[in-house]
């Protein structure tokens, strides 16, 4: 029998989600490159950037996953609010997190967010029926960068987030 426990998300900010990753929010035109902009890694591959369409998959979750090789980014089409959890980056020799290394955040439909190399993370997650996700990664990166760690089998654990 698995153990659900639940993970209530907090809003983003950008120092309670440095550890994951970068908040990308909105500037204005003109404004140069700098410490404010999501710090990219696309050069191990060939970048792609498209839109996602995605289905409500409820909000419960047994599995997480992460990418080595590039620095994903995701933002919702169209304004919609969006959930993510995440656990801390490792080398891809180290241990796989445990549920309590997990952490949800609320990301507010106006903002994107930038995954560091090797995050743990599973969503988008969102209440509306389906919601469509600009997502940019490399054009292989689900094929041959994508790790999973099933904390059903591993922790007897699965997650519900609670909004």
């Amino acid at each position: 029998m698995a153990d659900t426990r639940t993970l209530t998300p907090t809003l983003i900010t950008t120092e309670a989600f440095a550890p994951y990753g970068d908040v990308i929010k909105v500037t204005e035109d003109g404004v140069p490159f700098g410490a404010q902009d999501a710090q990219l890694e696309l050069t191990r591959g060939t970048p792609r950037l498209y839109i996602m369409r995605l289905p409500n998959r409820g909000l419960a979750f047994d599995r997480i996953t992460r990418h080595t090789q590039v620095t994903q980014c995701l933002a919702a089409v169209g304004g919609a609010d969006w959930f993510i959890a995440v656990a801390p980056p490792s080398d891809p020799h180290e241990e796989e997190p445990g549920p309590d290394d997990i952490k949800a955040f609320h990301v507010p439909g106006d903002m994107a967010i930038k995954l560091h190399l090797g995050t743990w993370h599973v969503g988008p997650f969102f209440t509306p029926a389906e919601v469509n996700f600009f997502n940019l990664e490399l054009a292989d990166t689900n094929i041959v960068d994508h790790q999973d760690c099933d904390l059903l089998a591993s922790h007897g654990v699965s997650l519900n987030l609670k909004p």
